[in-house]
């Protein structure tokens, strides 16, 4: 381990000591191990940790996988598979080994001791990245809320342990940690911490809501962008948006809601929320740090669930996203918006759409059939919008220029007493064009009307 990493395992700080076990580090390697119960993928689950552990900054050294039903309740995996784990990551020089499952705090103890090893679990890394992309005040409260609720049933046993580098250090791995004196100390000074949070979290949430009233004050149609992480969600409202909003190939890229206004059809507006995506297995006790992911969706008019078709496994990444939907967003609610079923990155698939998908296949990089999406979302956000084709008077011309300027007019040509109009108005609008001497030529909407 480098000088600078034992610095860090050295430092006095209490919050440093207790959270060592909870932090990984650019430069560690890291072996990941999981078990696999014949019911999911094996290879995109460990395919998923590995991008986990590559999104966190640490490098995976290799992967072991142990074929059984269920967890062993004291190691995770079983006593013969932890000496294999221990013989790797001596032969591998591996930093920290990963497990591709939240550990209890007794198999998390046991598995360190036995090991000699940092052990870190999927929650912890999930916690991980959160904690070095959250770049609003509230999503900050909200991560170190969850980092602190995690580490504090764990405590016992992370003791002293926590300034030692791997197994070597004085006093050897598995040594008790400080008394139960200093436990306490310990419990208590993170519970204190966890009530100025929640304290400060009621104030971030009020700042929130304030914001969200703003919002509603524009009368524009909200669309939140929701999905399995990585799936192209930013890229699609960097183009719906002509945004600059942040693009990584990585889990977890964006975490804070992030909202835009973008053009639909007819050169309508609405505003576009990008959202953090969602992972399978998402830890119940994680939800909060989606506080403003599930606000964006609960409150949206429109949803667009873009779903990355250039994945083997899209069709499981599509049932997972709708489940969190169901369970952790709607709760069941009736009254949800509408869902656009956004097929994306198109262009990776040989042969093309998949077959029996009947909703929008784009490609947001290359942008394919984006203006057939907006013309369905201007469809579902704006539904009283039609089509109308109609003579409008010269000398009441300058009338249409609202319409025009934002795109949902164009004035086809000119005649000596007339101007030939193409639009896309409501039936509210069309009367007022009508007042003013509109005369209709075509349209599926509305009646023959005006002077």
């Amino acid at each position: 381990m480098s000088d600078t990493q034992t610095e860090r395992h050295h430092e006095p700080l209490i919050e440093d000591r207790l959270g060592t076990r909870a932090r990984v580090y650019g430069s560690e390697r890291a072996l990941l191990v999981g078990i696999h119960d014949g019911r999911t993928d094996e290879q995109a689950a460990f395919g998923e940790l590995e991008s986990l552990a590559n999104t966190a900054g640490i490098s995976t050294v290799a992967i072991l996988s142990q074929s059984r039903r269920r967890p062993d309740p004291a190691t995770f995996v079983g006593r013969g598979k932890v000496d294999e784990v221990k013989a790797a990551a001596a032969e591998l020089g591996a930093d920290a080994i990963v497990f591709n499952d939240e550990l209890s705090p007794a198999q998390a103890r046991n598995l360190e001791e036995a090991i000699g090893r940092k052990v870190i679990d999927r929650t912890q890394l999930i916690l991980d990245i959160f904690a070095q992309r959250a770049a609003t005040k509230e999503a900050r409260l909200q991560v170190e809320l969850a980092q602190l609720r995690y580490l504090l049933p764990r405590l016992r046993g992370w003791g002293a342990a926590l300034t030692r580098v791997g197994g070597g250090a004085a006093g050897g791995v598995g040594t008790r940690g400080p008394g139960e004196t200093q436990l306490e100390l310990d419990r208590n000074k993170i519970n204190r911490r966890i009530h100025t949070l929640e304290k400060r979290l009621v104030k971030a949430t009020a700042e929130r809501e304030i914001r969200r009233r703003r919002r509603l004050k524009s009368e524009l149609p909200r669309i939140a962008l929701v999905g399995y992480t990585n799936g192209g969600k930013s890229t699609l409202l960097n183009r719906l948006c002509d945004a600059d909003a942040f693009v990584e190939d990585k889990l977890f890229a964006t975490l804070d809601a992030v909202v835009r206004r973008g053009t639909v059809g007819h050169g309508r507006v609405a505003l576009f929320a990008d959202t953090v995506g969602f992972i399978r297995d998402l830890p119940h006790h994680l939800v909060p740090a989606f506080a403003a992911t599930l606000e964006a969706a609960q409150q949206a008019d429109l949803l667009l669930h873009v779903v990355d078709v250039g994945k083997p496994e899209w069709e499981e990444d599509h049932r997972i996203v709708m489940e969190i939907l169901e369970r952790e967003v709607f709760h069941g609610r009736d009254d949800r918006p509408a869902t656009i079923t956004v097929l994306n990155k198109v262009d990776l698939r040989p042969d093309g759409a998949p077959d029996g998908i009947d909703e929008i296949a784009v490609s947001a990089l290359e942008g394919l059939h984006l203006d057939r999406l907006r013309e369905r979302i201007a469809s579902l956000v704006y539904p009283e919008d039609r089509a109308v084709a109609f003579l409008f008077p010269l000398h009441a011309v300058h009338r249409l220029g609202s319409l025009t300027t934002s795109g949902r007019a164009r004035i086809l040509r000119y005649t000596e007493a007339a101007a030939h109009v193409e639009a896309s108005v409501t039936t509210a609008e069309w009367d007022a064009l009508c007042r003013e001497g509109a005369r209709l030529i075509a349209s599926d909407a509305f009646p023959a009307a005006g002077p």
